[in-house]
């Protein structure tokens, strides 16, 4: 699933190509992709101009004039990107945004799984208000995850991976950054010592940092979307850790692998 770092790439990548378009037509392939939609809950963005691009966690966040905004999420396979020419797009295109230069901003979702949905901005701010942190701001602060790690006892790797504490971290980066930090994915956050959280603090910033670099180069051809970056244990059960040389581990937390080495992660 994009996290973070993929859709932040994606983010950066339209920013370059697509602000300052104006959206001339929208239509909808596949109902399922725009939350059940048909183009015609899509017309407030005909017409207008693509102001400015955002991300909020694992969201992107299309802000158009005339007061209105798109709000995508990728899930697990979608990907939002800008085609040279609008008339030729592929079969896994969900939804299609023709603009007035002839190119085409288009959502593309194999699984079907991603969505579009059109708010306007002061619905949108409500909608993204119960998302956390952004652990690339200013206000992620060693303070502020001292204060946040206090008040939970959910295991370190759950915590992580829910978006009301920290935006757009996922399973595979909560899971380097907690290497990084040697810290138990299984410990609870309050029973973290200070030490700790402190070194989880820069993990995260530092993994985060890295894997946008990755993502980067990953998406840099257009409709193109992946991962490049080496991990310490993610995927990695059985195989030695790059530290002791003890096997990486695999369990199951939240119905989801999380994979760490239990001699480094105490």
């Amino acid at each position: 699933m994009p996290e973070l770092p993929e859709v932040e790439a994606v983010c950066r990548k339209l920013r370059k190509e697509a602000v300052g378009a104006v959206i001339d037509e929208a239509q909808v392939m596949k109902p399922r992709s725009a939350r059940g939609a048909h183009s015609a809950e899509l017309d407030h963005a005909v017409g207008q101009t693509i102001r400015k691009i955002e991300r909020r966690g694992k969201n992107i966040v299309v802000h158009l004039s005339g007061g209105y905004a798109l709000r995508v999420h990728l899930m697990m396979t979608g990907n939002l990107f800008v085609i040279p020419d609008a008339r030729l797009y592929s079969a896994r295109v969900r939804v299609h945004f023709r603009l007035r230069d002839g190119r085409a901003l288009v959502f593309e979702d194999a699984r079907i799984l991603g969505n579009v949905s059109l708010y306007k901005e002061e619905d949108l701010k409500k909608a993204l208000s119960k998302i956390g942190i952004e652990p690339l701001s200013k206000e992620f602060t060693i303070e502020k995850l001292l204060e946040l790690a206090k008040r939970s006892r959910l295991p370190a790797k759950i915590y992580l991976m829910d978006q009301h504490h920290i935006a757009g971290i996922g399973n595979m980066y909560a899971a380097e950054a907690l290497f990084r930090a040697r810290i138990n994915p299984e410990q609870p956050m309050n029973a973290v010592t200070k030490a700790k959280l402190k070194a989880l603090h820069q993990a995260i910033i530092d993994v985060l940092k890295e894997a946008i670099k990755a993502a980067v180069r990953s998406y840099s051809k257009p409709g193109t979307y992946g991962k490049d970056m080496d991990f310490n244990v993610y995927g990695r059960k059985g195989k030695p850790c790059n530290v002791c040389g003890k096997p990486i581990t695999r369990i199951e937390q939240g119905g989801r692998s999380t994979y760490y080495c239990p001699h480094c992660q105490r």
